[in-house]
């Protein structure tokens, strides 16, 4: 696995998306970091700022298998060439991992000295009560989360979390100084059914209702087309561009052309090293959401 991370092409991009798929089974891959984040590539020149974030799900069994792949991870970091100074925030690419609840903080503690932040993979939308097995935003807050995900597919179909409780989630998460991923994308039922652009239009509507063009800023959006999560399918990188786009122009109707083209929306289902370079070769995806695809 690490002798293809040297025969990879040495894009910011691509060893970063290795490194997180990596991460999430006991390696990484190198990439260019400091405490402003990544330097980016040519191919993430953009105004909008790179994003790109690992979820390590319901992994790894232990805290010490987490903080050895923390550590591990840091470690390679560190072999990096290109690194980018604090003074060339401009440019950089924002990394961010979600580790599970119980290993949040000492990955945290682990990972922040090079610029990495981290976040929770689910919140409940109550401050607190009798609400057995749920965490609330102000406890990730707490252990320094700086973002949360908010409406991953798995949420969805697993945990019957609807499109209501995730607006609701979504707006917690930012009344406590967070940031949502808010996470779309169509079933296989759906895209077979060739409603992909209905089925995110009633998402991004539903979850982000009530939600100010202010506080858009601090969101993210991630399509995540389900058929592809976890399978070892990938969304062709055109198509997977032209739904970020169509996702611009319902925001443009829900807020404005400036919200529309401001906001980060990054790419997720069955990233990998070889596809991530076509991905991030698209002039509508910001970053991407790494996951389960990578657990093998």
């Amino acid at each position: 696995f690490l002798r293809l991370a040297h025969s990879i092409h040495h894009t910011i991009t691509m060893k970063l998306s290795f490194a997180l798929a990596t991460l999430a089974v006991g390696g990484a891959s190198a990439f260019s970091v400091n405490q402003n984040g990544l330097r980016t590539s040519t191919q993430l020149n953009a105004v909008r700022q790179p994003i790109m974030a690992g979820n390590w799900k319901m992994n790894p069994a232990t805290e010490a298998d987490a903080l050895n792949l923390a550590t591990g991870f840091c470690a390679l970091v560190d072999t990096l060439e290109d690194t980018c100074g604090l003074e060339e925030a401009e440019g950089c690419t924002e990394v961010v991992l979600f580790p599970p609840f119980p290993f949040i903080s000492k990955v945290k503690d682990i990972v922040q000295e090079k610029g990495v932040t981290v976040g929770a993979q689910q919140v409940y939308y109550e401050d607190k009560g009798a609400f057995t097995g749920s965490v609330a935003a102000s406890m990730v807050k707490s252990v320094g989360c700086e973002y949360v995900l908010c409406g991953h597919s798995e949420r969805r179909t697993l945990f019957s979390d609807s499109d209501v409780n995730i607006n609701a989630k979504v707006k917690k998460v930012l009344e406590f100084g967070m940031k949502p991923i808010l996470c779309i994308g169509e079933t296989q039922e759906e895209y077979d059914l060739g409603i992909t652009e209905e089925v995110c239009a009633m998402q991004v509507s539903k979850d982000l209702a009530g939600v100010s063009k202010k506080d858009l800023q601090n969101v993210v959006l991630a399509y995540e087309p389900v058929w592809a999560i976890g399978t070892g399918l990938v969304c062709d990188a055109e198509d997977a561009n032209n739904v970020h786009k169509y996702i611009r122009t319902v925001l443009e109707k829900m807020y404005d052309e400036e919200a529309a083209q401001s906001i980060r929306i990054q790419y997720g289902g069955s990233v990998t090293p070889e596809s991530v370079d076509g991905l991030m070769s698209m002039s509508d995806i910001d970053g991407c959401l790494v996951g389960g695809a990578s657990l093998f």
